[in-house]
């Protein structure tokens, strides 16, 4: 019990920012917040936080053990939630929100199927490209696509993301094949428009500057005769072989599994971010909301998923 309550203040302090905040939602002494973190981290043998008079902020370590929380206690509720709920069926209304391309493809069909196992939820979906206030504007859960910015929302990591380049066959049968990022330079690259939200560019993995094995992620913008502010019109133009688009393997996966799209600069491609459920921090979540992320994970875990979409 000490154990799991010291990991519960650690996640209360690092939401509110404070442990003043943290002793106040508890109904105890700063004094009493204080302790717990302190012996936690001697517990661990590494620092968390840095607690100064104003503020506190997480350590490398302490982000990193702060997810690792989240998801361990969110387990926790979601245990004691199938034993308490029994034949209870989920109830109640739904609000999610996503991305605007990810969400059309990957999100919307599936609501309906959702719906057909758990009839008496209602779902409300949004779909937009600004960064929702998920707690502020009273939303249960939102889908997430890449890096994810500190947050003290709950996140459920539900599938990897890649993003790679790709053209067609006869594209690069006309032009060739880019041998390094920096050959880009000469093809005609399909580019999100500098208003999109797309601001670093194309990321790839070169090696380290002292040629050791380590590699470092550069982030090129590449230049073209098209670009749009819309990603799903930089699909269609590739696929109809205007030049080479940066996509995720979220759009563009069923392309190369059928042979329509190929990648190119495959052993230059960064790593793979995440697609994410986000969800505000709560003692008891939902029945309806963890059955919709059970849904979500259940179903982009499966193999076959994106290639056949």
């Amino acid at each position: 019990m000490p154990k799991l309550k010291q990991l519960e203040t650690f996640v209360s302090v690092a939401a509110r920012g404070s442990l003043t905040a943290a002793a106040r939602a508890e109904g105890v002494a700063p004094a009493i917040i204080g302790r717990r973190l302190d012996a936690l981290e001697a517990r661990l043998g590494v620092k968390l936080m840095v607690r100064t008079t104003r503020r506190i902020t997480l350590t490398h370590e302490g982000s990193a053990f702060l997810e690792d929380c989240q998801r361990l206690l969110t387990d926790l509720a979601n245990a004691e939630a199938s034993v308490s709920a029994g034949g209870v069926k989920a109830s109640g209304h739904l609000r999610i929100t996503a991305p605007a391309g990810f969400g059309r493809r990957h999100v919307a069909p599936l609501v309906p199927h959702f719906r057909e196992l758990h009839p008496e939820v209602t779902v409300s979906l949004n779909l937009s490209d600004r960064v929702v206030d998920v707690a502020g504007e009273g939303y249960d859960c939102a889908v997430r696509v890449g890096d994810l910015p500190d947050s003290s929302l709950v996140s459920v990591r539900l599938a990897d993301n890649r993003r790679l380049c790709v053209a067609t066959p006869k594209y690069l049968q006309q032009h060739g094949r880019p041998q390094t990022p920096a050959d880009l330079a000469r093809f005609d690259c399909l580019v999100l428009s500098s208003d999109a939200s797309q601001t670093r560019g194309w990321a790839f993995t070169v090696p380290g500057a002292d040629g050791g094995p380590e590699r470092e992620t550069i982030h090129l913008r590449p230049s073209g005769p098209l670009d749009c502010s819309d990603g799903q019109v930089l699909r269609e133009w590739c696929l109809a072989g205007y030049g080479i688009a940066w996509r995720s393997t979220w759009e563009v996966e069923s392309d190369i599994a059928a042979g329509r799209l190929v990648t190119v600069l495959d052993d230059y491609a960064a790593p793979p971010n995440g697609i994410y459920a986000l969800f505000p921090q709560r003692k008891h979540l939902a029945l309806r909301v963890r059955l919709w992320i059970d849904f979500l994970k259940h179903h982009y875990g499966q193999a076959d998923y994106w290639a056949e979409r």
